[in-house]
């Protein structure tokens, strides 16, 4: 395929030329790198990216293809993709379409021929930029303006566009390699719980069916209230809190309704999002990192068995060191020792901020889902 020039401009001043594959347009968004070696289709399909523009280490990316199978939710929510060399043929059994036509068909930026590695340093140095690609305007000074007209990723309430507005029980249940498919979920437990959809990823979902939940997923303007009721009714069991994009500390009344559950003692379990989430609404508001956590490839410290798991991250923000006085801490990030899991002392409620199931380990996680079925 023909590649088109493809400028970006940086809320630095840094300015580039690259080649573009994918939707051609000018979008705006937060630069950040993942360090992940696979999974960019799934990586592209979390919603907690949306608004993100993704920097990929591993240099070469699209060998794989795509397929509907492997998405993460229905569509590409990043606002696009660098990586330093695209393979524009794939070579899988289960791809379906290039990354090219994938990109165009879910109207996400593809940009490559850059150095990732340059993009990388830079982020990790000074931290994530806003930044815009355009494949229609070359000139700096323009770019800067729509740039600075641009709202930042921390002031939009991404939530609202990637969640569901209807609720909906979830069907399947893990992937079964031998049948090529998802299997069913089946509801062996007679237990239900809901799933708050902040931008929840359907493997999420799926790895909560496969411990014989019946899962019921709600959108992100739920109300307490209600929860509560079906809860002291029997109908429910428990509540879990997913993942999400976006700054948490803007979800003021998201937090309010968590904080009615958490007096009321309504068993919870939290992912990411939901973990920041749960120590907002305990009082403890979370801040920005560095340069964030995102990759497939790092270590967590579970302190209860002192057994390191190695596990799949994607969060900017982080919760406090103060929230020590209500919580034990049960995972610790071995690269900067910030907090990846916790378990409240007043209430039946834990929490993890990195992604048990994305199988990085490939499976050193997962009885993290396992563990709030046992515990409803």
């Amino acid at each position: 395929m023909m590649l088109k020039p493809v400028w970006i401009y940086l809320e630095n001043g840094v300015f580039l030329e690259a080649k573009s594959f994918g939707f051609e347009g000018s979008k705006t968004g937060e630069i950040v790198f993942n360090t992940s070696m696979s999974g960019y289709q799934e990586i592209m399909s979390d919603p907690s990216y949306a608004g993100q523009f993704i920097v990929f280490t591993m240099p070469e990316i699209g060998i794989v293809g795509c397929n509907d199978d492997d998405m993460e939710s229905k569509t590409v929510h990043a606002s696009g993709m660098f990586v330093r060399s695209l393979n524009e043929m794939p070579s899988n059994f289960r791809s379906t379409e290039c990354l090219p036509t994938f990109l165009q068909k879910h109207e996400s930026m593809g940009i490559c021929d850059i150095d990732t590695r340059y993009l990388t340093k830079m982020i990790r140095d000074s931290g994530p930029k806003m930044m815009i690609a355009s494949t229609e305007i070359s000139d700096p000074a323009k770019l800067k303006a729509m740039l600075t007209a641009s709202p930042r990723i921390e002031d939009v309430n991404y939530i609202e566009k990637v969640g569901t507005t209807k609720s909906y029980l979830h069907v399947s249940s893990v992937w079964n390699a031998d049948t090529q498919s998802y299997e069913k979920a089946t509801n062996s437990l007679g237990k239900k719980i809901l799933a708050v959809d902040f931008g929840i990823k359907r493997n999420i979902l799926n790895e909560l069916c496969a411990t014989g939940l019946e899962v019921e997923v709600i959108p992100h303007d739920f109300s307490a209230d209600d929860i509560m009721k079906r809860y002291k009714s029997g109908e429910i069991s428990g509540l879990f809190l997913s993942n999400g994009p976006g700054d948490p500390l803007i979800l003021k009344k998201e937090a309010a309704q968590i904080t009615k559950l958490i007096e009321a003692k309504v068993p919870m379990f939290a992912i990411c999002l939901g973990h920041q989430l749960l120590s907002i609404a305990h009082g403890h508001p979370t801040y920005k990192l560095k340069f964030g956590q995102h990759g497939g490839n790092h270590p967590v410290k579970n302190t209860k068995t002192n057994v390191v798991e190695i596990t799949a991250q994607n969060h900017n923000y982080n919760v406090p060191e103060s929230v020590c006085s209500i919580a034990k801490v049960t995972h610790i990030n071995l690269f900067d020792n910030t907090i990846e899991g916790l378990e409240y002392n007043d209430a039946p409620i834990f929490s993890v901020q990195h992604h048990p199931e994305a199988s990085p380990g490939p499976h050193e996680s997962k009885y993290i889902f396992q563990e709030f079925a046992n515990r409803l």
